[in-house]
């Protein structure tokens, strides 16, 4: 496999950047006759995140904008990327993970809430009465990086090379090397039900132990579940962004699940496996938990795109 970043190539948006203390996540519908103004804005977009910036450069604001699939060609002439679609919908017979609007996605993330919101806020700003906003959700780290849930998240990810190689296309889609498929879901936790199990129950689920994070032997777990292996045995990696939020006076506590991927089959192939089961497997035993709300499959241009945006 070619490294999708060759020298002197475009960089891709802060995809590949560490995890942030905070995050905020935004889906909207492009309106009828809104084409125009989200054009300005992803066009405008890097030079805003430096403006917002600026005051504060050890905030480490970034963000990473996405366009769907019904999107793109109201947006752009010219090719598009080779894998995207619409998000599809699986519907088991116990779990159901929906396919739900969203024309475009932004990722918003830093060291500090102010930032996140403050961008945040310029960008609906600029949008308003173009754009529907389908979800905003405003997400934290929990402890040392773990789940409202208890458990560390993000465990396997790659990093360096291999986080590139996973998450950015690369020479099979060279006019969009260096631009990365986005899986979004939102997920809601039963915790009152994850918290009367006791800890050995929640690990079984989990597949790790609780305080120390250590893998454990359990096949059909949520880590068993959520592994995908290629056809030469090898673990097929994806790089998530997963983080937690919540509204504890609404009882509400989840996840925000973030996969970037240089090919949505991975991702996608994942979520067959946690909501359908498999051969050998069921259906992911944290779903019985976590119910999934939103999904939405995005690109990610790189960022050289969105500088010189093609005619629409």
């Amino acid at each position: 496999m070619t490294s999708p970043l060759p020298p002197g190539e475009t960089l891709p948006q802060p995809v590949l950047n560490p995890p942030a203390s905070v995050a905020v996540f935004l889906v909207a519908t492009i309106d009828t006759g809104g084409e125009a103004a989200v054009r300005e804005v992803l066009g405008s977009l890097a030079g805003l995140v430096r403006s917002v910036g600026f005051p504060s450069p050890d905030g480490g604001l970034g963000c990473v904008a996405g366009i769907g699939s019904r999107a793109w060609g109201r947006l752009f002439g010219g090719p598009r990327p080779a894998e995207l679609h619409p998000f599809r919908e699986l519907a088991g017979p116990r779990h159901h993970a929906p396919s739900t609007p969203g024309d475009l996605f932004f990722h918003i993330k830093a060291a500090r809430t102010d930032l996140c919101f403050a961008l945040a806020a310029e960008l609906m700003r600029r949008l308003r009465g173009t754009v529907t906003v389908r979800d905003e959700t405003q997400a934290f780290s929990y402890f040392d990086s773990r789940n409202v849930l208890g458990f560390v998240d993000g465990t396997e990810n790659p990093v360096g090379q291999a986080a590139a190689d996973a998450a950015l296309v690369g020479e099979e889609d060279p006019a969009f090397r260096g631009g990365s498929y986005a899986v979004v879901q939102k997920y809601l936790h039963d915790v009152d039900a994850w918290e009367a199990l006791a800890v050995e129950a929640q690990e079984k689920v989990i597949g790790r132990t609780k305080l120390t994070n250590l893998e454990l032997d359990a096949p059909g777990s949520h880590k068993d579940v959520n592994t995908v292996l290629g056809p030469d045995g090898a673990e097929q990696r994806i790089l998530r962004a997963a983080m937690p939020f919540g509204r504890p006076g609404h009882g509400e506590f989840g996840t925000y699940f973030v996969a970037y991927a240089r090919t949505p089959g991975i991702p996608e192939t994942m979520l067959r496996k946690m909501f359908l089961g498999g051969p050998g497997s069921g259906p992911d035993p944290l779903l019985d938990y976590s119910r999934a709300v939103t999904g939405s499959l995005f690109f990610v241009p790189p960022a050289g795109f969105l500088e010189a945006l093609p005619e629409g």
